[in-house]
This record gives structure tokens, sequence and C-alpha cells, in this order.
């Protein structure tokens, strides 16, 4: 059998609807966020803007945060080491719990290699804990989401996305003694919008469910600490399990979780995915952990990313360019043809050394192609008036559309 002609075959679908996917070889420069090199090929280079950063913050950059981590490595090595029950808990790893845990108000926090694994296990676990478990989960929830409530082979209900109602009827078709847990995002990164988490949390209350909240849009970026829409709204008491990430605006890599006492110690003990991997390395835990400390006590770096986002917005709405106008940091610019958003993002770069990513099926729905701004502090007006040049150059050439200004 020759088995290469399916792996073909599989791809000339991904070739043929126009959402293959090239990664882009960049080198980012430290100190000079969000300029990047990008290697065109083997032989030559070029200076970018890179537009699509979840490094939101600039915090992989920060001074502070790289002397942390070439310290720990001066002091620790590289690697952990090993799991975490077995000589992968470092005293890093110790400290950087504690510190997520007074981040979010809770008892404790667990950190998992990626924000991707603390979703997938947290979730995929939930069932072997709570028998009878019936999962709630938003039509919108990020793919890892997806893959732990999978996991967790247990009923599940889709919900509507942010729909309060659709929300409301799932859950008065299950006993109120079944446990239940409702599972949601709070910053919807492809759609730039907010869950409605208190009015979420009432009906958790009401019908008698736990509440898992993924805050990795959010964590850094949003309340007087940075600790997410929770602490913002004064609604991190009202949430059992906040799910984050140390990988966008902490500009490390990693996944967390915070919740109570027991539910810490139980995810600990129960979940493969945590058990059976390896630790995050010291340095990394140690970098997360100067960075978790600089947001905490940096909110004017909150204000000044909220003004950047802002200012895009201005000049997109000022443009005429159908752009999600959401209450978020995040831009998404509405192209709606995935070859045409491939086609827009390669101009952009190779004419005019912009780099934003095309998102297309299956991150977001056929149809709704876009590409995703993610400014900065450190995006300038002159940054954002060449983006603003350049799409106006190109905009009309592919034919799309503009909404008419005000």
């Amino acid at each position: 059998m020759d088995y290469d002609k399916f792996f073909e075959k599989a791809l000339e679908g991904v070739h043929g609807e126009g959402r293959y996917r090239i990664f882009q070889d960049i080198r980012r420069i430290k100190g000079h966020f969000p300029m990047a090199k990008w290697y065109k090929d083997d032989f030559s280079e070029q200076d970018i803007t890179v537009w699509c950063s979840n490094d939101y913050l600039g915090m992989g950059q920060n001074e502070c945060v790289v002397e942390a981590v070439k310290s720990a490595v001066d002091a620790a090595g590289t690697g952990s080491g090993g799991t975490r029950n077995i000589a992968g808990t470092t005293h890093y790893h110790v400290q950087l719990e504690r510190e997520l845990a007074d981040l979010h108000a809770k008892d404790r926090a667990l950190v998992f290699t990626s924000g991707y694994v603390a979703n997938e296990a947290t979730l995929g676990v939930m069932s072997r804990i709570l028998p009878g478990l019936v999962i709630f989960s938003d039509e919108k929830n990020h793919a890892s989401m997806i893959s732990g409530i999978q996991r967790a082979r247990c009923e599940k209900h889709i919900f509507r996305h942010n729909d309060l109602d659709d929300l409301e009827e799932k859950l008065k078709s299950v006993p109120e003694n079944q446990p239940k847990l409702i599972a949601f995002e709070s910053v919807y990164s492809m759609d730039a919008d907010i869950a409605p988490i208190q009015e979420i949390c009432d009906l958790a209350e009401k019908y008698n469910a736990l509440t898992y909240i993924d805050e990795v849009h959010a964590v850094g970026m949003y309340g007087e600490k940075g600790g997410g829409v929770c602490e913002e709204r004064g609604l991190m008491h009202r949430v059992d399990i906040i799910q984050g990430t140390l990988a966008k605006a902490f500009g490390m890599i990693g996944g967390y979780i915070a919740a109570s006492e027991v539910i810490i110690d139980a995810v600990r003990s129960m979940a493969s995915g945590f058990i059976f991997t390896t630790s995050i390395p010291p340095s990394t835990a140690a970098g997360a952990l100067r960075s978790v400390k600089i947001l905490k006590i940096t909110p004017e770096v909150r204000a000044q990313h909220k003004e950047r986002a802002n200012a895009l917005k201005s000049r997109f709405r000022a443009a005429g360019f159908p752009f999600i106008d959401g209450e978020t940091h995040i831009v998404p610019l509405m192209v709606g043809d995935p070859v045409k958003c491939k086609a827009l993002s390669d101009r952009l770069i190779h004419e005019y050394g912009i780099y934003v990513q095309p998102i297309n099926y299956p991150t977001v729905p056929r149809g709704t192609e876009r590409l995703r701004f993610t400014p900065s502090p450190f995006h300038t007006n002159a940054m954002m008036e060449q983006l603003i040049e350049a799409l106006h150059n190109i905009w009309d050439e592919f034919e799309l559309e503009r909404v008419k200004v005000a």
C-alpha cells in the first residue's frame, strides 16, 4: 500500500481550500520589539515589524525578565531534570505557583508545560473526580478546552456563544444534584469579545455548577494587578478554576490553573498530562515569576497598551476597514476569503515589511477569514501610519469592501 498517497491527498485538500499554512522564519531582535528579522530564504533577510505576536506587552524582551532567566541558568543549569514528582519541582516552580495563586486570590496554583496542556489535562480529569459529570462548553472555546472535554468522556452540552438563555436551558435539563461544570473563556481572541462572566456565575450558583474560565488572553492584561478580566470585574472569588498562560502577556512559556487547595491537589494527583511530563525549566519558571511580579506593580503598562489598541482601531475606523470593534486589545481585520487573506498577508510582508499572519479555517469558520492584529505598547504612531498606508495601497486591488465612514 502506498501510504504517502493518503498524506498527499490530505494536503491537496488543504491547498485546494486556500488554507495551507506557511511558517514565517523570523528572529526577534532583543531590545527592539516589535521589530524582527525575516529570513525569506537561505540567502536573504529583511527587517520587519511584527503585528501578530501574542507577547502582548513585550515582556519577552524585558531586561529584568531576561536577566532573571540568565541568572537561573547560571544558578541551576538548563532543564528541570524530571517530572514534578521525580526531581522536577525546583524552588523556582514553588515560588511561581505561590505568586500565581496570589495573583488570582486562590489557595494554590499548578504550573503545566503549556496553556494547552493545562486545559486538556484539567478538564480531561474532571469526570474521574466528579462521577456523572456534565460539562457545558461555549461553542467558541479553544481547541485545548474541546480536547480536554473530549478526553473527559462524559456527557457534554455545547451552548451558543455567550448566550445565557441557551446555557440556562441546557442547565435546566440536568438534575440539580448531578455534578456540572461550565467551561468558558474570558477574552475570545479571534472575535475580540468578552464573556458575561458575572451572569454565568449567577447561573452556576442557581444550578449548582462549578465554573472553569480560560483567561489566557487576559492574564497580565486586565485588572489592577494583571489578574485578568475576573480581577477587573471583581469576580475572581466567584470562579472556581481560573486557567492562564505564561506564554502571552508574561512573555515566557507554560500554563497554569489557580483554585482551592482541594481542587489543585486532586488535579495534581490525578491528571496524567501533569504527572507524566517533564516540568518547565527552572529558567523559564524564574523568568515567568519575574514577569508576573513586574506586571503586578505596573498598571501603567496596561494603560499604555489599551491606548495603543484604541489608536489602531481609530485608524481602521477612519479608513473604513472592516474590523471587529470589540472591547478588547485584539483587532481582527475581516477579509472573508482564505486565498485573499493569505495573499494580502504575503503582500504586506514582501513589499512593506509588515508581518501579520492570516487566520483561516479551522481556527475561524469558513467565510470569516481575517488578519488578526495585536498592537502593543511599543507599536508607534509611525508604525501605525505605515500599516494604514500599506493597507490603503493594496486593499482595493483585492476587491475587498470597506465600510462607510460616519
